[in-house]
């Protein structure tokens, strides 16, 4: 009886009215992660980047020439161009609003969705100005048309009036847009002058053919407060300022740009620059339609396949056999390098583009970049001698590191005293090795059966690991979790910690999807950012994603990693027979080995989040984590009371 009346409450609360429909820009205000990456001082920065790439795409279609930024008292932003100014006659679709509010006001809206308007642009998900305007509480559009000036003004994704005129135009045109940053959504962070600085010298560089002009009323002590860039050399002055006066391979680097329609007879280009020094790590920096990639994508993978197959042929013309050793992360030690590439309707991963998917890319890129990197080495013999003797040196070196390592290995169970609950895996070499960091013996059961036993190792761990923040060394070194672990990896800590000695190529850890895991994870990613950092630097640290739900319709069967996948599914079905049953995982051990397998090991059918930091801020990496993990509970309540608005649930 009991359950019947529950079953009568449920239903009688769940009707028409529970449904609820975000309508507008609300969606963006509800869940701004979902647009712009997060709400935090990465994510308000990009805001900036959303509008001026609209201004960077008018200068790349050869529309404008000139962009103004300015950084107010108040933090508010002003971007201004030169270009054709925001259509402000009514859109054919919406007689009742001007293009402008259309624009502004409505996501996936704007001029880049046929290509008729632009050949390449940044911003093709028709929701940047949109997100923008829902996250500013204030934003005035300004715009030059004809002669005439009209404005617009918007709080909060919503109009405060139409279109008006404002006056003649006869000394400009193009468009104006100042915004400032909702409070209510970002909190207490603010636009740092030199982030916006280096933002906008970047964009520069990247087209030779506008000039953009810094204005800052807010004077940090270090960033100019006026600025003008203009860089007719464009990635080759760039590289050369990047680099300094450190000594480099070849006097000038390998630079140039090649427009896709003349080779291929596609819309779209691709410019590059290049060069080898012994002075510094290498890196690589690389954008789309201006837009920067900070973790590659095709363009980058074509960019390096052409370089190394170019080396590679220059050492067989040389007769060194031992080019043929050479791999792209030879290329990587000491390469510096820029890639930027124009194409049409590109497609990168996320709202945020941090990666170029467009497979298309890598082709148009290595075909451009081959021949004149072939060329260049036939002309410079000097340097090209130089570079290809200073790649073997680095891959003679690799192949000798990982010579000692294999040798290493083997013996290691005979020298090392490594931890009796380590389930090692047979490989000898580091190379394609993973070590599952899992939480308690149940979940290790279950994972040792499912692990390839050739590259994938098991570390089960007893509890909840040491809060390394402010703890002493001596604690450090006497707690039994942590000597497993860096025992099991083979490596020392702090100081200590040496990249080279890392006896797997990746460590993941693998935790219940619930709020304990969640703690594990956080204690582990914290032990890993202050006592072996250059491991997550080199990319060796990973997250696993364990489903949450199984749910089993007849004999079809879905693993869903939250609760929004759970209901899209609930709501279209599985496509079996009968009625959907839904089970919750309360950790690992509960499923058997090999559905752990298919959904959380198997490098095939997996999911794995690679644990990176902020290039661009390290330092507020390391606050956030003294913020959250440190022994001042008052920086923890600070936190909380300041992003608690953004919690969509709690599970109480």
């Amino acid at each position: 009886m009991a359950d019947d009346l529950l079953t009568v409450a449920e239903s009688s609360d769940y009707d028409a009215s529970s449904i609820e429909v975000l309508e507008g820009l609300e969606p963006v205000r509800k869940r701004p992660g979902m647009y712009i990456g997060g709400t935090d001082e990465r994510a308000l920065h990009h805001m900036v980047a959303e509008i001026l790439d609209n201004s960077m795409d008018e200068a790349v279609a050869g529309f404008a020439n000139r962009i103004e930024i300015e950084l107010h008292e108040d933090y508010a932003v002003t971007v201004r161009d030169n270009g054709r100014g925001i259509p402000i006659d009514p859109h054919p679709k919406f007689p009742g609003k001007s293009a402008l509010e259309v624009i502004l006001c409505t996501l996936h809206a704007g001029g880049k969705f046929s290509g008729k308007a632009y050949q390449t642009s940044g911003g093709l998900h028709g929701v940047g100005a949109s997100v923008v305007n829902a996250l500013s509480d204030s934003m005035v559009v300004q715009v030059a048309r004809d002669r005439q000036a009209y404005e617009q003004r918007f709080s909060r994704g919503h109009p405060l009036g139409g279109v008006e005129k404002v006056g003649a135009a006869t000394n400009w045109k193009g468009t104006r847009v100042t915004f400032h940053a909702d409070p209510e959504i970002f909190g207490k962070h603010r636009f740092k002058p030199a982030r916006l600085f280096k933002m906008v010298r970047s964009k520069a560089y990247l087209f030779s053919g506008v000039e953009i002009r810094w204005k800052s009323a807010i004077d940090d002590g270090e960033t100019p407060t006026e600025a003008t860039f203009h860089f007719p050399g464009g990635l080759s002055d760039y590289l050369v300022e990047t680099l300094g006066g450190a000594s480099t391979y070849a006097d000038k680097p390998f630079a140039g740009t090649v427009d896709f329609q003349e080779k291929f007879g596609l819309p779209g280009k691709v410019e590059w620059a290049i060069n080898w020094t012994p002075s510094r790590d290498g890196f690589i920096q690389s954008y789309c339609n201006t837009v920067p990639t900070p973790e590659g994508g095709t363009h980058v993978a074509g960019f390096w396949a052409a370089i190394l197959k170019g080396i590679k042929a220059y050492g067989e013309l040389a007769n060194n056999r031992k080019a043929a050793q050479i791999t792209r992360d030879d290329l990587l030690t000491g390469g510096c390098a820029l890639v930027s590439c124009f194409i049409r309707e590109p497609e990168f991963v996320g709202q945020t583009k941090d990666r170029l998917a467009t497979v298309e890319a890598q082709r148009l890129v290595e075909g451009a970049v081959r021949d004149r990197f072939d060329n260049w080495l036939a002309a410079d013999t000097k340097a090209a001698g130089a570079i290809l003797d200073f790649l073997v040196l680095r891959a003679e070196e690799r192949l000798r590191r990982r010579q000692e390592k294999e040798t290493a290995r083997k013996s290691a169970t005979k020298k090392l005293r490594l931890p009796g609950k380590l389930v090692d895996c047979s490989s000898n070499a580091r190379d394609g090795t993973e070590l599952f960091i899992v939480e308690g013996d149940s979940a290790g059961g279950s994972a040792k059966m499912a692990r390839d036993r050739k590259t994938q190792a098991l570390l089960p761990l007893r509890g909840k690991i040491l809060n390394v923040l402010g703890a002493a060394s001596s604690k450090l070194g006497s707690n039994a979790e942590i000597s497993d672990l860096t025992q099991a990896l083979g490596v020392g800590l702090g100081t200590k910690f040496n990249v080279d000695d890392l006896r797997y190529d990746k460590v993941i850890i693998m935790t219940d999807a619930d709020v304990d895991g969640a703690h594990i994870a956080s204690l582990l990613m914290t032990f890993f950012f202050t006592q072996m950092r250059p491991m997550i630097d080199a990319g060796h640290l990973y997250l696993a994603c364990p489903p949450l739900y199984r749910l089993t319709q007849g004999a079809k069967r879905v693993y869903c990693l939250d609760e929004a996948e759970r209901d899209e599914w609930m709501d279209k079905g599985l496509g079996g027979k009968g009625k959907i049953d839904v089970s919750r995982f309360k950790g690992l051990g509960e499923m058997d080995a090999k559905d752990l397998k298919d959904t959380t090991m198997n490098p095939a059918t997996r999911k794995l989040i690679r644990v990176t930091i902020d290039e661009d801020e390290p330092g507020e990496t390391g606050d956030l984590v003294e913020q959250l993990m440190g022994k001042k509970p008052e920086l923890r309540f600070q936190y909380i009371q300041e992003n608690a608005k953004f919690v969509e649930e709690l599970d109480v």
